[in-house]
């Protein structure tokens, strides 16, 4: 299938999943990944914020057990109309208020940010992705163009509630593949 009807479809679908099954299922996710990849090696974490009325997953709970147990960067993204997005530590006393997208960014950040180059694994949104670790996010490109500026080596892992489709068949050359996919029934690798 190509992109646009994978991200209608897939959209749909995320969308008829109970608020209740959310949580299970981001639950078991947060628990692959803790199980399944050495995050104590990690020095600087990005992560997306949840977009709640699109029901994506709850990386809060990610978010919880990293303040928690380790002593990574915590990193989440600023989003700007030119389709870049800035990146800031998330601290204790940072203040989220949703864009118009309904994504929780950061209002009072400090004027220092993360370099893209500093990240070491990246957590990524998604809709779907397939069997080559291809993703079809929302169709803006923010992450591919912030994924070309960090390092060659920055684990690129993918989060989603559905196993992958077979393929993505408008794939472009500038979309960057994901090294894993973590879902509620396990861990993809490509």
């Amino acid at each position: 299938m190509k992109k646009a009807a994978l991200r209608k479809e897939y959209l749909q679908r995320r969308k008829e999943i109970p608020a209740s099954e959310i949580n299970q299922y981001s639950k078991k996710i947060h628990d692959w990944l803790f199980q399944s990849f050495p995050i104590h090696q990690y020095a600087v974490i990005h992560t997306f914020m949840p977009i709640k009325h699109k029901n994506e997953v709850n990386t809060e709970l990610i978010i919880d057990t990293l303040r928690k147990d380790f002593s990574a960067d915590i990193v989440i993204p600023k989003s700007h109309d030119d389709g870049s997005l800035t990146n800031y530590s998330l601290k204790k006393d940072t203040i989220l208020l949703e864009n118009k997208f309904g994504v929780p960014e950061p209002i009072n950040c400090s004027p220092l940010t993360v370099n893209p180059k500093d990240v070491d694994l990246v957590l990524l949104p998604l809709l779907t992705f397939d069997k080559q670790g291809n993703r079809v996010g929302y169709g803006k490109g923010y992450y591919d163009r912030f994924l070309t500026q960090c390092r060659p080596d920055v684990v690129k892992i993918g989060v989603s509630f559905f196993d992958p489709v077979e393929v993505i068949e408008d794939v472009n050359p500038g979309d960057i593949r994901l090294n894993y996919c973590v879902t509620p029934n396990g861990i993809w690798s490509f």
